[in-house]
């Protein structure tokens, strides 16, 4: 099983001391890079006035964590790919892979927040669920085209590259007919640099429905999961199977393809795990629920009408907080229900003491990753 960390970056009260929030988020990286941790995710969100999302491009984050790294891969969890200029994000994440020399994770999603959709790409708006997909497998489309490695072109529904009616004529550019046309306008381009990796980094899906789930296993995309309890998972982890199964034409194992964020915290005992970790835990499930509602923590067949969000509902359904041993045995059914591959660590959320962030990841490091050695990361 490999290990890896999701790292939300939030911290609220602290906007003006956002330097050292970075400098705190350094420390977990060039630790896990140490520690041996797999991968390292960061978010995108915009406009966090309330401090719980401080990044608004995961792809700068990653450049500074890459020069101060040596082995950890570096992922987003993810772009919001919806809201950028398709050919402006392959470039950077090209550059990333360069600069890192191909340790780069590719995390796409689609959005979910109005506030940030209109304000940096009306056409992705959320409340059009239809079109916000057709835009986002677009975009997926021109990023792969763009890593190639080769001239293209694209003439979609909201894209069109290269611009019509762009004349080329210099002298230490020939015009070719690789990119140029009879009429001597831009007809192909490329993009530079190419990424490190051979043909581009691997593209990920943070996916929850089975439209996406389906989607994503079709697109040759891994897929990413956090909220469902194993009950909810299982069904999913085998519709992403069968998918991809189908798409490829080999049978494929349960897991494959596939990561899981769990809310992770360890303590010495259960009780001060719990006292730890609980308020800013709840924070970020109550800023998240209040647009998903409580659904995605329905265990099969239940009725949770009624039910409220707090540290017990949660704790019954996905948390792994506890004790080293207690959390070993939790990672152990996951691995044993879902033959889970990859699962990300969700210990920074918002408000969190560095220090007690820092000591729970010392002791997954010391006392349960050591627990399924005979799997190294």
């Amino acid at each position: 099983m490999r290990f890896s960390i999701f790292h939300n970056i939030g911290a609220p009260g602290r906007l003006d001391d956002v330097a050292t929030v970075l400098d705190e988020v350094r420390e977990v990286a060039t630790f896990a890079d140490n520690a041996g941790y797999h991968s390292i995710w960061y978010t995108e969100h915009h406009f966090g006035h309330e401090g719980f999302e401080l990044v608004p491009n995961p792809l700068m984050v990653g450049a500074d964590i890459a020069a101060r790294t040596s082995r950890i891969r570096i992922g987003q969890a993810a772009n919001i790919v919806t809201f950028w200029n398709p050919m402006r994000l392959a470039e950077d994440i090209a550059m990333l892979d360069e600069l890192s020399r191909g340790r780069v994770e590719v995390g796409v999603g689609r959005g979910l927040y109005g506030r940030e959709a209109m304000n940096l790409n009306p056409l992705a708006d959320p409340r059009d669920q239809e079109q916000n997909r057709e835009l986002f497998e677009e975009t997926i489309d021109i990023l792969r085209k763009a890593w190639s490695g080769d001239f293209f072109s694209h003439n979609g529904q909201f894209h069109q590259y290269p611009a019509p009616g762009v004349s080329w004529d210099h002298p230490l550019s020939p015009a070719s007919p690789e990119f140029v046309g009879d009429d001597g306008t831009i007809s192909a381009m490329k993009v530079v640099p190419n990424t490190f990796q051979d043909p581009h980094p691997p593209l990920s899906q943070v996916i929850d429905s089975p439209r996406s789930i389906q989607s994503a296993a079709r697109a040759g995309m891994n897929g990413m999961f956090w909220m469902p309890p194993v009950s909810e998972l299982k069904g999913r982890f085998e519709l992403y199977r069968d998918t991809l199964s189908e798409a490829t034409g080999v049978e494929q194992d349960l897991g494959t393809g596939l990561s899981l964020v769990r809310d992770v915290y360890v303590a010495d005992t259960m009780e001060q795990a719990r006292a730890d970790f609980e308020e800013a835990l709840l924070t970020s499930y109550r800023w998240v629920c209040h647009w998903r509602g409580l659904g995605n923590l329905r265990e099969v067949g239940e009725d949770i009408a009624g039910r409220e969000l707090d540290y017990d509902f949660l704790a019954e359904r996905n948390l792994l907080v506890g004790t080293p041993d207690y959390v070993a045995e939790k990672v152990h059914e996951l691995q044993q229900e879902l033959n889970l591959q990859d699962l990300l660590l969700w210990t920074t959320h918002p408000g969190m003491d560095h220090g007690k962030v820092m000591r729970s990841f010392e002791l997954f490091t010391e006392k349960v990753m050591p627990q399924f050695a005979e799997n190294p990361a």
